[in-house]
């Protein structure tokens, strides 16, 4: 069956090979309290982009239908997984039921009755979550038990950009003191109602403009939007430097887990699945864009993405044929972004600073690796990390030949298989929320971001 990749023109010749997509997650409760979670509009958020990918990859009169692909979920053939985190678990979750929708089917039992699943048919999905004691939790949350990282992050707190922005800010900064009063962190505006907090500080007003009548019109549009003009300059900032290559380590893992389940797909004539699913948070999208070069491409991705955001990694073939290629000359990936649930159609966008909006598979396969930490034995030395499962690395430390090298498991490698079924998807979601860019004074905070943290084109 034909896929066209938007914003290609409808060909007879492009055909989807496998579909992996990574949801954002979606609208929450604040993530300043210890029990915050997805909200109804979150899950909402969340519901109608798997519909959106449903129509798009599973529908059987789409013209970018899944070769091959069953409109009847099954986990060997749709592998989801996400962190141990109940609201990253909850955006897959809600991902899939609009992926996947309720169902006609029914199975006929001995007396001839028919009978389909409760709840008008409903499909049960399951996401795999990985526990932060698990080696596999590197995958999607690589900066976390990561001293490295945390420690490069906190140089930019020393930086001479930080130290002028924290500054420059503190008198807007603090006329925010009586909309967060009831916040107890924030009952000392000189102490942190400051830059220093620019996420948390938009997360709490932002959250609140959408769920509190009471408290929504404390703050202006024009000042939400300097606040997420703040807050996406601070968070790239940890996510990236060009001089401090540890602040990546999210988005170098992130990677090799997509490059790791593509290949399987390859290696398995796409018989491993034929779309992947894997939630996670912003700062994997950040680090992501700025390894990949995609602020080359697009301005906004300086930016942090919006919630139930998805970005999807697709194989396919221009090949005209119904079976997959057995010449992996013949396969290709573009990447494709989705920002948010309110911003129309998945557009591909040019990786590593290219021209095109497609690259062949051995070019994409080649540049993921420079860019990747392959096994937990890497990352482990990479983070100077003391977790457990990284005891026996350190034990021995020059027995390579005798510890095995632990890539992407299994059960990653599963899920990157459904990336390269002639329409692999490799969603990513991403769990905050989407307030409309502002125009005015986003480039000016990029630009010094830029300049100042270095180059992502070095």
């Amino acid at each position: 069956m034909a896929i066209v990749s938007y914003p290609y023109l409808p060909s007879q010749h492009d055909h989807w090979l496998a579909n992996l997509p990574p949801p954002k997650h979606s609208i929450g409760t604040s993530k300043h309290y210890w029990n915050y979670h997805i909200t109804s509009l979150g899950l909402t958020q969340n519901f109608l982009t798997g519909s959106y990918y449903h129509d798009r990859y599973l529908f059987s009169n789409s013209t970018q239908r899944i070769l091959g692909i069953s409109s009847t979920y099954s986990p060997s053939l749709v592998p989801s997984r996400a962190p141990d985190q109940q609201i990253l678990i909850n955006t897959a979750t809600a991902f899939l039921q609009g992926l996947y929708p309720p169902s006609a089917d029914a199975e006929t039992i001995s007396n001839g009755s028919s009978i389909r699943n409760p709840l008008g048919g409903y499909q049960y999905v399951s996401v795999h979550a990985d526990e932060a004691s698990d080696e596999d939790m590197v995958w999607l949350k690589g900066t976390d038990q990561c001293p490295a990282y945390t420690a490069a992050a906190a140089e930019y707190s020393k930086s001479a950009e930080f130290a002028e922005l924290l500054e420059s800010t503190r008198r807007f900064y603090g006329g925010f003191k009586e909309a967060l009063k009831g916040v107890w962190d924030y009952t000392n505006p000189a102490t942190n109602l400051t830059y220093a907090n620019a996420y948390d500080i938009f997360d709490l007003l932002n959250v609140a403009s959408i769920h509190n009548a009471s408290t929504a019109n404390l703050t202006t549009p024009t000042q939400l939007a300097q606040l997420r003009t703040l807050a996406d300059g601070h968070e790239f900032a940890l996510t990236y430097n060009s001089s401090n290559p540890a602040r990546s380590i999210g988005g170098k893992t992130f990677i090799a887990m997509v490059l790791s389940q593509l290949n399987n797909t390859v290696a398995t004539q796409g018989q491993q699945g034929k779309f992947s699913l894997m939630a996670g948070s912003y700062n994997t999208f950040q680090a992501f864009f700025a390894l990949a070069n995609l602020t080359a491409a697009k301005e906004d991705f300086f930016g942090l993405p919006g919630y139930a955001s998805t970005m999807a990694f697709e194989l396919f073939t221009e090949k005209n044929t119904s079976t997959f290629p057995s010449n992996v000359a013949d396969l290709n990936v573009r990447f494709l972004f989705r920002n948010g649930t309110e911003q129309g159609p998945l557009m591909a966008y040019p990786l590593f600073g290219g021209q095109s909006l497609s690259m062949s598979w051995a070019d994409f396969k080649a540049e993921m690796s420079k860019r990747s930490i392959s096994t937990v034995e890497e990352w482990c030395k990479e983070c100077k990390s003391t977790v457990d499962f990284c005891a026996k690395f350190q034990a021995q430390p020059h027995t390579n030949a005798v510890v095995e090298k632990k890539g992407v498991s299994n059960v990653v490698a599963g899920v990157a298989g459904a990336m390269v079924m002639l329409g692999i998807v490799l969603v990513l979601g991403v769990v905050f929320l989407l307030v409309r860019r502002a125009v005015v004074g986003k480039k000016r905070r990029v630009t010094v971001a830029r300049d100042k943290e270095g180059s992502l084109g070095s």
